[in-house]
């Protein structure tokens, strides 16, 4: 037998099975696994602790105590039990004899008083059912009856000319099962709402055209001796510990606090396998929306193929809005820690979305069920994003305050803030004067923060924290897909595009998963939107470059005139003025673009007619991804890898269109330059997010309150809206969905892993980011948006494809930032080649003496026709101009640029193959998740069988034909 946990709202039914079996389930249960599938009675949508305190939650009926088996299809869940509905009226009489020593006067006169408690109770009753009624009419939630659910809501323009269309659209719903019920808007006599309820025999019927799993048996655990004995070992240790305050506490989150149980694909032929206490709650709120939403995607308006769903009448204008209404209001006159929440969007915002619980765990379950697992796994992935940069931000804070520390004590920065006396050449054609090395010091001492020691032990650690980082969310999310019952979902609903299916409803072919036909797109077609789509990809970041290239124009004609400025603090610092314009000039041309670029990407991927949903989310993924990284990161690539590398040297500089002169990196190198970029477009990007995130929706939502105030009476007499209503002036989720959220923090990711050899703090602000990112989220989710419609997803897409690709990418140019951007290479060649401590087989501060005169070459001034004379520095190895081959490259060049090639090699490969490595390592499943899995295959099969095995004996023993134990 199973080892079922009683609870006084579930049941479980046990098996008769055979003595091989009944030792199988003998087993001691396995590690328990909290999940938020609704199973039993408690698949009710609101949890009992929020029933008790709004009324208007749950319909308009007493829920029936649990019977010792199973509804059948046709029972009614409304039936009252009366003894435990009034038990606590007179508790002594239920289920008692009549006392053998009451006489029949006292026994009369007790039945008559039972009589009138009985009376005066359903009269209380009743009464309550009225008020009821009304609250749950008036709250938006309901019919007009208080009886009927709204599953989702419509909302069009009575001025619309797409009368016809409506009218057909809604006729057809209604032929499909649907309930429709019209109301008129209170704040705008134009706008009308449609309310849409999916009864019970619809449901039933979509859930098994769409397979959507179910709960039938409750779960059986087992588990060995050793990982008992562990647990009960490791629950002794907690308890000495102290409590972990970023969890949220249990009585917090009751809803949490529910069963397992096993789930099938539903099937009406089969409804006597699943537990259904109630009809009402069986399917949650979120599963009803998803069967409307489908229902909705699949009605025809017109005659015809193409002339279908709800997103054709919505770009047509036939209807304004199309979306689930949320559970009521986010907020409460009571504190919830009294008076409990009210809705779980309620719930949410007291223990998700409110700025206080920005250390606090998120509640994922929750989360997953009301909005539905792709938004869930999406809160997942940032948590542990956010979690996983904890670790890369101390190590890069370490580096920093290591560079903050050692600034003073570095020989290089010493020596360049004691060079009196070394001139260095001019680097404008016109109006730069001649400056002292010393004048540099405060930017060599910057560089010193970024550029150290721990440079490449940082750049090592990212690259392996970007691999565990992917690695353990592999894990993570296995157990996720596990604990939301998403393992097999991808091949049991990923659903064609109604666009798919009407382009090419006349070519089909057999699908040779299912065996059915269905719509085609034929390779010619498919290669020839490919490659244009591939063509506008390719012009589009052709246009990047260019704008690009106009900075790095801007950046050579304003040099030349901040050199020239009247202030003197900016014709001192004409190089940081010219830098700090030239970024934020690049900042706003790569917000402008991508208005463009996200135009572009949607007709690219409309043109390609994907076949899934899928599919066109992870196609218009990628295409934003790659216009958005190549329009943040060209510029950057630019300063890393081309600033002054190609600019000559003084005499024979190279001029763009023999005008302007290239420009050169800092006496103090280009690595400043490349921070200043990262830090500026890094800042100024996320600010800009976060304003557009939660900014924005406030602005408009407040305006839409103000347009209310002014058009109607309503605010005046201080009138409550119902909830479709508020809902409707809510701002609606973007038009992509979850795309420009994990756009947003995969960007983010590229920046901090890309180039944090030149930047260590990038984790650190990518890391303060995402804490109020999860918390700006998760309140535009509840309070700013309308109720999104619940979709179901396993993983994040692409998006794992692209973070991969980012690590790989990291890796390369990381190796590149040290060897070619810093200093680190030539100090290490001059320190074991050229310095005092030559062959001594270590390196120490004191190795670097005499590096900067080492560094800088010699220029005769009067080869300049300006002037001067005597000499000027210059950064670069070229033989000084008295030698016999004047300012050709020297033996010091040769050994640099061979030391830099061979660092760039060994780094990848020590890094790919740690990587490797810990890849290989790390499993992608948890083992005892493996083991709970197969466990758990094994057992529905047996469960199935027996379930079937038991109801076919019943209906053998009701129509009275002879009882068998075997196989009928």
């Amino acid at each position: 037998s199973c080892l079922w946990t009683g609870n006084i709202s579930s049941y479980c039914i046990k098996f008769g099975m055979n003595t091989s079996k009944s030792e199988t389930v003998k087993d001691h249960p396995l590690k328990p696994s909290r999940r938020s599938m609704p199973c039993l009675a408690q698949s009710q949508t609101h949890p009992q602790s929020l029933s008790k305190h709004s009324s208007f939650l749950q319909p308009n009926r007493v829920q029936p105590q649990p019977r010792p088996q199973p509804l059948s299809a046709g029972t009614s869940t409304a039936t009252v039990d009366v003894v435990p509905l009034f038990s606590s009226v007179f508790p002594s009489d239920i289920g008692k004899e009549k006392d053998t020593y009451t006489d029949d006067s006292e026994h009369g006169n007790y039945d008559a008083l039972r009589l009138f408690i009985f009376l005066i109770a359903i009269f209380s009753v009743f009464f309550f059912y009225l008020l009821q009624t009304d609250a749950m009419a008036s709250s938006g939630l309901f019919f007009k009856d208080g009886k009927k659910r709204i599953d989702y809501i419509l909302v069009y323009k009575k001025s619309s000319p797409q009368v016809e269309k409506r009218s057909t659209f809604e006729k057809n719903l209604r032929a499909e099962g649907l309930m429709l019920e019209r109301e008129p808007a209170v704040t705008n006599s134009d706008i009308m709402f449609v309310k849409i309820h999916c009864p019970w025999e619809t449901l039933c019927k979509y859930a098994e055209r769409m397979n959507i799993r179910m709960p039938f048996r409750k779960k059986c655990y087992y588990t060995d001796w050793r990982s008992k004995t562990m647990g009960r070992n490791m629950r002794e240790l907690k308890s000495w510990l102290p409590r972990n305050p970023m969890k949220l506490d249990k009585e917090a989150l009751p809803d949490l606090e529910e069963t397992d149980c096993y789930t099938a694909p539903f099937s009406r032929a089969r409804i006597h396998h699943f537990t259904i206490n109630n009809k009402d709650s069986f399917f949650s709120n979120s599963t009803r929306s998803r069967i409307v939403h489908h229902m909705l995607q699949r009605t025809k308006y017109e005659d015809g193929k193409s002339k279908m769903g709800i997103n054709r009448l919505l770009n047509n204008g036939t209807y304004e809005a199309a979306f689930p209404p949320h559970e009521g209001s986010h907020k409460s006159r009571h504190p919830i820690k009294t008076h409990g929440a009210q809705n779980h969007r309620h719930l949410l915002y007291e223990r998700w979305a409110r700025w206080g619980m920005w250390y606090k765990y998120q509640p994922l379950d929750l989360i997953r069920r009301y909005f539905g697992e792709k938004i869930g796994l999406y809160f997942a992935w940032l948590g542990w994003y956010t979690g996983m940069l904890i670790p890369a931000a101390l190590v890069g804070l370490f580096v920093f305050l290591y560079g903050l520390f050692t600034m003073d004590s570095s020989q290089v920065s010493k020596e360049i803030c004691e060079a009196n006396e070394t001139i260095m050449c001019p680097m404008c054609e016109r109006n730069c004067t001649l400056q002292k090395l010393n004048e540099s010091c405060i930017y060599a001492k910057v560089t010193h923060l970024f550029d150290n020691g721990g440079t490449v032990f940082f750049a090592i650690f990212m690259a392996i924290w970007a691999t565990v980082f992917l690695e353990f969310w592999k894990r993570r999310r296995a157990v996720l897909t596990y604990d939301w019952d998403l393992i097999d979902w991808e091949d049991e609903e990923e659903e064609l595009r109604p666009q798919f299916e009407a382009k090419y409803s006349q070519v089909e072919r057999v699908n040779p998963i299912t065996g059915k036909p269905e719509p085609f797109q034929p390779f010619p077609d498919k290669l020839s939107r490919l490659m244009v789509s591939v063509s506008g990809i390719f012009f589009m970041i052709s246009l990047v470059l260019t704008a690009v290239f106009a900075v790095v124009v801007y950046r050579l004609v304003a040099m030349e005139q901040f050199a020239s400025f009247k202030w003197y603090f900016i014709k001192k610092y004409w190089q940081f003025a010219t830098s700090g314009t030239g970024v934020c000039i690049n900042f706003m041309i790569i917000m402008s673009l991508n208005v463009v670029y996200e135009k572009v990407a949607y007709l690219l991927t409309d043109l390609e007619h994907p076949r899934t949903e899928s599919e066109w989310e992870n196609s218009f993924a990628l295409k934003m991804f790659l216009f958005q990284f190549v329009n943040l990161n060209s510029s950057i690539f630019y300063i890393a890898f081309f600033l002054g590398r190609f600019a000559g040297r003084p005499g024979k500089y190279n001029k763009l269109f023999n005008r302007w002169r290239l420009e050169e990196c800092h006496p103090s190198g280009c690595l400043i330059d490349l921070c200043l970029q990262m830090g500026v477009i890094m800042v100024l990007k996320q600010m800009w997010n976060n304003f557009m995130e939660l900014g924005y929706p406030l602005l408009q939502n407040w305006w839409s309150r103000r347009k209310m105030k002014r058009g109607g009476q309503l605010m005046e007499h201080k009138i409550s809206l119902p909830q479709w209503e508020k809902d409707w002036n809510l701002q609606p989720m973007n038009l992509h969905g979850l795309m420009d959220e994990y756009l947003e923090m995969v960007l983010q990711f590229g920046f901090t892993t890309i180039f944090v050899a030149a930047f260590p703090l990038a984790p650190l602000l990518a890391l303060l980011n995402n804490i109020i990112e999860i918390r700006l989220d998760a309140y535009k989710f509840v309070t700013q948006w309308r109720r999104p419609m619940p979709a179901r997803a396993t993983d994040i897409g692409i998006w794992y494809g692209i973070l991969e690709g980012i690590g790989v990418l990291a890796v390369i140019t990381n190796a590149f930032v040290i060897a070619i951007t810093s200093d680190y290479i030539p100090r290490f060649v001059y320190a074991y080649k050229y310095g005092p401590c030559t062959d001594q087989g270590y390196r120490q501060e004191k190795c670097l003496k005499g590096y900067v005169n080492s560094s800088l070459s010699v220029f005769d001034l009067s080869e300049l026709g300006m002037g001067y004379s005597g000499y000027c520095r210059y950064r670069d190895y070229r033989a000084p101009p008295w030698s016999s081959t004047p300012y050709e490259f020297t033996l010091q060049f040769w050994h640099v640029l061979a030391a830099r090639l061979a660092f760039i090699i060994v780094f990848e490969h020590l890094v790919f193959g740690i990587k490797s490595f810990i890849a290989y390592l790390i499993p992608d499943m948890p083992k005892d998740l493996c083991d709970r899995m197969r466990r758990e295959k094994y057992l529905v099969q047996e469960m199935m069988y027996e379930a079937e095995l038991e109801h076919l004996q019943k209906e053998r023993k009701k129509n009275g034909k002879q009882y068998h134990h075997e196989w009928p």
